[in-house]
């Protein structure tokens, strides 16, 4: 496939803006990703499957909450290796891909995975993938091959019967990428389980222009019920890319060299974090990025620590994959005679924003069952003070690694 750089003209005025902001220089310079011509076509198509994950999560938390987007397609794109016929089409589709193209999805996940941790020496992202295997049940030599060439996937086998020393495995995983902040996934290692799916997901970023921690200050918050309360908020007026609409206020502040940066959207009037959901399915979300001027902005940030984690079978179903759930329909035989269904998908992730920087992790997961189971330009003014949506993208593509709401109601 030939090569190229993501880099339109629009690009190149952000990536100067990202720059002059945060003085990336030295040995830490900003440099776009290089995908091919397919992979850029993916990033696009990601999108839409990013909005609309986003905007499922939204209606269906009624606390804040922290996801990661992109950790879930690295999670449905090793699904999707050992998946055929119409239950392949629907991963396919759900994450916005062409029907058939596996091995493209392959080489876009491979070329993401490799390039992510190494775009920011002031940002620490690491990203691993595992399967745990019940011992005597195995893969297909061939699906172990492809997970372990394009996700990096180690594959493990373990004696589920044993599953105190099964559970302490797969959850010291997690806890060993994660940095600790997700300790445990899950509860209970269950002997009709053929194997356990995993990818993390570990950011860490320092601000491009740190907080001054003197600033920050107990101020008014008003959630969508109108209820006040008192958040600690940073604060800090320098020059951001930002914009605004009927309904929102939107901010860009970038960490380290730029690589990264976290968008805050802030409903504006009667408007809610559903209408900018609402929003984003609908527009073009690299447009939408690059349309953003430089101002000064006087910023009021929460300092805040959000921990979440969410069963996904009923909102991937309905988003458009319910075959992988229905052990009569489900085809994974791709990845062993053995497997029958998935009996579920989840994300566990945290998240801690202060003066310094961003601090985030994720585990996206899944079960996969057995067949002999059986189962039934001015100066504006952004003050975060009410509820507000967030996202930690990559600068150049537009990806979306995290993705949250805050609303100052914790779990």
């Amino acid at each position: 496939m030939k090569s190229l750089y993501i880099l339109a003209a629009s690009s190149l005025l952000f990536c100067a803006a990202a720059c002059s902001q945060t003085g990336a220089e030295g040995d830490n310079p900003y440099k776009a990703l290089t995908l091919s011509t397919k992979g850029a076509e993916f990033v696009q198509k990601g999108t839409s499957f990013t909005f609309e994950y986003i905007d499922r999560i939204n209606a269906e938390s009624k606390v804040d909450y922290i996801i990661s987007p992109l950790s879930m397609q690295f999670l449905l794109g090793m699904i999707l290796d050992g998946a055929q016929g119409d239950t392949a089409a629907e991963i396919c589709s759900v994450l916005g891909y062409g029907k058939g193209e596996t091995a493209e999805v392959n080489d876009y996940c491979l070329s993401m995975l490799k390039q992510l941790p190494q775009m920011d020496k002031k940002t620490k992202l690491n990203i691993a993938s595992a399967i745990f295997v019940d011992e005597g049940w195995p893969l297909l030599d061939s699906y172990k091959a492809d997970v372990g060439k394009y996700y990096l996937a180690e594959v493990s086998n373990l004696d589920f019967s044993n599953g105190p020393a099964s559970l302490k495995a797969i959850n010291g995983w997690c806890s060993k990428h994660t940095e600790g902040l997700v300790p445990k996934i899950l509860d209970e290692v269950r002997e009709d389980m053929l194997a356990y799916l995993l990818n993390a997901l570990y950011f860490k970023s320092q601000w491009s222009e740190k907080f001054s921690k003197s600033l920050t200050a107990d101020e008014p918050f008003t959630d969508e019920s109108g209820a006040k309360g008192k958040v600690k908020m940073m604060k800090q007026e320098k020059s951001y890319s930002y914009t605004e609409n009927d309904i929102f206020q939107a901010v860009t502040i970038p960490y380290g060299n730029g690589a990264f940066s976290m968008t805050v959207l802030l409903p504006a009037g009667s408007h809610k974090v559903a209408d900018i959901c609402a929003f984003l399915k609908k527009t073009s979300w690299d447009v939408f990025r690059h349309s953003m001027d430089v101002c000064e902005v006087d910023l009021w940030l929460p300092k805040f620590e959000t921990k979440y984690h969410i069963k996904l079978n009923d909102i991937l179903s309905d988003m458009g994959m319910p075959r992988s759930f229905d052990e009569a329909l489900a085809d994974f035989k791709a990845m062993s005679n053995y497997a029958l269904c998935l009996s579920f998908v989840q994300q566990d992730a945290v998240i801690k924003v202060d003066e310094e920087g961003t601090e985030a992790a994720v585990v996206s997961s899944a079960g996969m069952l057995k067949e002999t189971a059986f189962m039934p330009g001015e100066h504006v003014v952004l003050h975060a003070d009410h509820p507000f949506l967030y996202l930690i993208s990559e600068s150049s593509t537009g990806a979306v690694l995290f993705a949250g709401r805050f609303a100052g109601k914790s779990n």
